[in-house]
């Protein structure tokens, strides 16, 4: 069985669209998405209603929660704060109810097995949406931040932009990056496909290329606050 597994899709269905046609060539049988799919984008409602054709096997993530109940103080650094609860009203402004309703509903994990393979999913950790774990922290840390809550043997999550895999005491982390708004240099959409087949498990992150500068017009054409900003972040792929 061909596994997808999507994550921070941030509005972006451009990147989105390039993502679905690489799962269709590549045949994946089963379609997960791990939260964050429509704000900080500026095509918030096409990408809801795309992921919501794609599958029913979705999370929610931080930036979920944000466009149903607006970006609090604390929980973005403050000279953020401003400019983000503008982009939260914007994305809120572009979404109908029955998709504010949609984004409100989401469960906040997952956990499925395949084949004798337990997998456990959330967006940022079992516990939060919002607390990052990033890849180079220590082993130590990330069992105890991502590994405690369920025992399974492969723990999937998005929310820091950066796809990695690291092997902690016999089970798989895997970060399956972001689709439309990677942090990692790398200015593609991220999405990972495992493939399992009799127990063996095998990992592919992989990398689409999509149409950036269709993106970067379209922050401009729908008058998005903060376009600048996230024009640089889509043409360079960092933060």
């Amino acid at each position: 069985m061909k596994i997808a597994i999507l994550s921070d899709i941030h509005g972006n269905s451009v990147a989105l669209d390039a993502v679905i046609k690489d799962l269709r060539a590549k045949k994946a049988d089963r379609i997960i998405v791990l939260g964050d799919i429509a704000f900080r984008g500026p095509e918030p409602s096409r990408s809801i209603d795309l992921v919501r054709f794609l599958t029913e096997e979705v999370i929610k993530g931080n930036a979920d929660e944000w466009v149903v109940r607006g970006v609090r103080n604390g929980e973005v650094p403050h000279q953020a704060l401003t400019i983000m609860q503008q982009e939260q009203t914007w994305t809120q402004e572009q979404l109908q109810e029955h998709q504010l309703e949609y984004l409100a509903s989401l469960p906040t994990e997952l956990y499925f097995e395949v084949e004798g393979v337990r997998f456990h999913g959330f967006h940022a950790t079992p516990k939060s949406l919002f607390q990052n774990v990033l890849q180079n922290e220590a082993d130590h840390e990330i069992e105890e931040k991502l590994m405690k809550d369920k025992e399974a043997d492969i723990y999937l999550y998005g929310h820091i932009h950066k796809a990695y895999k690291r092997i902690i005491h016999g089970k798989t982390v895997v970060n399956v990056g972001s689709v439309g708004l990677p942090f990692d240099g790398i200015p593609k959409a991220s999405y990972v496909l495992i493939d399992v087949s009799n127990g063996q498990v095998e990992f592919h992150h992989i990398r689409v290329p999509y149409d950036l500068e269709k993106v970067c017009q379209q922050y401009d054409d729908y008058n998005y606050p903060n376009a600048t900003k996230m024009k640089n972040i889509i043409q360079s792929g960092n933060n």
